[in-house]
């Protein structure tokens, strides 16, 4: 790749990733001045239509996401120049004017909340071949045409990687007849320019989010965290952000940083929370009263978790959202702290589950001391009149462990490119109903401390010693990959490539319990767009 290109689309911190860098500093009247940079940068080379409209600009929805890709095309490919703050009006100009609305992103949401080991659920089977095997197909599915608009995409494609229908799964069909007249007739259908979700959304005008937010999620390798947000209107769907946390742990971080709203819906935010710098990708609810969704870090999104954030303060509804710890074993006694939006200190955990005391209260976290008797399942909590369906388990035995994600990909470093590693969790489950472990019945416990330890992967893995030469495990779960490269220590001297299992073992009441997943150790990521 040329050089001038990799800042485009290296990492999300680079310029690739304006949304959450720059684009969170656009200006106050960005979708007035990004209709007028649409008309003076766009009008250069895509003509006026009849309804008034840029043809190609005009016959397209995207995400914010997507729309910086577009952007950054243009000044890569077409040397169309514009300045930080001017990208910015234009993504927010046009993921407000020509987004999507938040039924038609809320399957895809994945591949821009950066979640790792994610397999996807392609609706049509040649689709998943003419689509993803080049490219996520959420990053198809994110995305809304016509038919002659998909068309003109599936030119778009020949022209811009004329090799495309002679790789592999393109040459062995009659490649460009089948993207020429099936595929956009099917995308069309699927993927509508026009749909009544958009026009029932677009123009709704966004909600003002300042004020105080209550936070909870989880970090795996950390644990989970509770805290505080504060946000501050800055103008133009803008708001800076003050951010405190508290990991499950006992350590804590606190940040701030700035964000920005778009399409109504989409929070985009960046972040320096505890001396890391991390990024922010929630959908805001109907009501505007809770923001759902993941962070991860700025320089390496592997390392990330899940967020959510709802109102808090005088007015705002009563809720509990988290329990920590989530369980209890039946015969036990524990301290549990309830974490949610004015809670009270009258405290039910369900049958079952005495409350010794209230070891402590306020509007944010209720302590309390608890015994469980009996009744293993998913409780109900409740703090006055805050409720929390399911926020804690009690369990009278482990029956499996499973190591999450079952699946996943690390990668090689060096050079310009740092390595890509991989956290795993250990996960106690209860059989269900049917009494079997591994079944969609089976009754989450939650995350608990593991033995880690890694081995080779069938016997290819086991020829090559690849537990030896791929990287280091860590206790906390977190494996990281060795330097690209050829190895000489290794037979042929193969690059540190490998395919491993990542092992757990749990101590479960003086019994050990182990699960396993697999891990892939493969080359480096040369190309990474911000929807991949």
């Amino acid at each position: 790749m040329p050089q001038r290109i990799r800042p485009l689309f290296r990492t999300l911190s680079a310029i690739g990733f304006s949304l959450g860098l720059i684009a969170i500093a656009a200006p106050a009247g960005a979708q007035q001045s990004g209709e007028a940079l649409v008309n003076s940068r766009c009008s250069g080379c895509h003509e006026r239509m009849a309804n008034g409209k840029l043809s190609r600009v005009g016959e397209i929805r995207k995400t914010p996401e997507g729309w910086d890709m577009n952007i950054a095309r243009m000044m890569v490919v077409h040397g169309v120049e514009v300045s930080s703050e001017e990208r910015s009006a234009l993504v927010k100009y046009l993921s407000d004017t020509q987004g999507l609305a938040p039924v038609e992103t809320r399957d895809w949401r994945y591949i821009l909340e950066r979640k790792p080991a994610v397999f996807e659920n392609i609706p049509d089977e040649e689709l998943g071949v003419m689509c993803a095997r080049c490219h996520s197909f959420a990053r198809t599915a994110l995305q809304r045409r016509d038919e002659a608009e998909w068309l003109k995409h599936a030119h778009f494609h020949l022209g811009q990687w004329p090799t495309t229908e002679y790789q592999a799964l393109g040459r062995d069909r009659n490649w460009w007849e089948i993207a020429s007249t099936v595929v956009p007739k099917k995308l069309a259908k699927l993927f509508p320019l026009e749909s009544d979700a958009w026009n029932q959304w677009k123009g709704r005008p966004a909600a003002d989010l300042s004020g105080a937010w209550r936070v909870v999620g989880n970090r795996p390798g950390k644990g989970s965290f509770e805290g505080v947000l504060a946000l501050a209107a800055k103008g133009g769907d803008n708001y800076s952000l003050r951010m405190e946390i508290n990991y499950s742990d006992g350590s804590s971080a606190k940040g701030s940083g700035a964000a920005i709203l778009y399409t109504g819906y989409e929070w985009r935010a960046s972040i320096s929370l505890g001396g890391e710098d991390s990024l922010q990708v929630m959908a805001l609810s109907a009501s505007a009263g809770e923001m759902s969704g993941r962070w991860f870090l700025a320089e390496q999104d592997a390392i990330s978790g899940t967020i959510q954030a709802v109102r808090s303060g005088a007015g705002a509804p009563a809720r509990v959202l988290s329990v920590t710890p989530r369980y209890i074993k039946v015969g036990e006694t524990a301290q549990l702290a309830i974490h949610g939006v004015n809670l009270g200190d009258k405290v039910s955990l369900g049958k079952g589950v005495k409350i010794n005391k209230v070891v402590s209260s306020s509007a944010n976290t209720v302590v309390v001391s608890a015994t469980a008797s009996g009744n293993a399942g998913e409780h109900t909590v409740v703090a006055g009149a805050a409720q929390g369906p399911e926020a804690l388990t009690v369990y009278d035995k482990v029956d499996s462990i499973m190591v999450e994600p079952d699946y996943n990909i690390a990668r090689v470093g060096g050079g310009a490119i740092p390595p890509v590693p991989a956290q795993f969790e250990a996960v106690a489950f209860m059989n269900g109903a049917d009494g079997e472990a591994g079944t969609a019945d089976d009754i989450r416990i939650g995350v608990m401390p593991a033995k880690w330890s890694v081995a080779n992967h069938g016997d290819f893995a086991e020829m090559l010693d690849d537990a030896k030469y791929t990287g280091k495990l860590t206790q906390s779960g977190m494996f990281n990959p060795a330097s690209a490269g050829l190895n000489p220590e290794r037979p042929f001297s193969t690059n540190n490539v490998g395919d491993l299992s990542i092992n757990a073992a749990v101590d479960v009441g003086g019994q050990t319990m182990e699960g396993s997943a697999q891990l892939i150790v493969t080359v480096q990521r040369w190309n990474d767009p911000p929807i991949r």
